[in-house]
């Protein structure tokens, strides 16, 4: 398992609530490739714990495995929320200060603070 500061400097994949204005990247478009080899590598650690249940492994090694997967997805989320707020809200932010409409920066901060609190549940 990398911890969360490898995790930010490698990086994952979010779906359509973050799409900026069209033709505009998302946050952690440079790099995608690296959270899709840390999502890649979290999804064989759970097929992993499948089969140490087919196997009957002691309950505790399970959970430990398992501890583990919920360490690499919050270090690939904070990746994703540090992403998100120096691209895509620091993005509207500048747009808002050109168009002078403030409710799109508060939009997007407003869906990042939903997206941590989603998080935090």
């Amino acid at each position: 398992m990398g911890d969360t500061s490898s995790i930010l400097a490698e990086a994952a994949v979010t779906g359509p609530a973050a799409a900026g204005p069209v033709g505009s990247a998302h946050g952690y478009t440079s790099d995608k490739d690296a959270y899709l080899r840390r999502l890649r590598r979290i999804e064989g650690q759970v097929r992993g714990i499948a089969r140490m249940v087919e196997e009957d492994k002691y309950c505790i090694d399970i959970l430990t495995q398992v501890a583990a997967i919920n360490k690499a997805l919050h270090a690939v989320s904070l990746g994703l929320v540090q992403d998100h707020m120096s691209h895509c809200v620091v993005g509207a932010a500048r747009e808002s200060e050109r168009t002078g409409n403030p409710e799109i920066v508060q939009a997007k901060v407003q869906e990042a603070a939903d997206a941590i609190g989603r998080l935090l549940r």
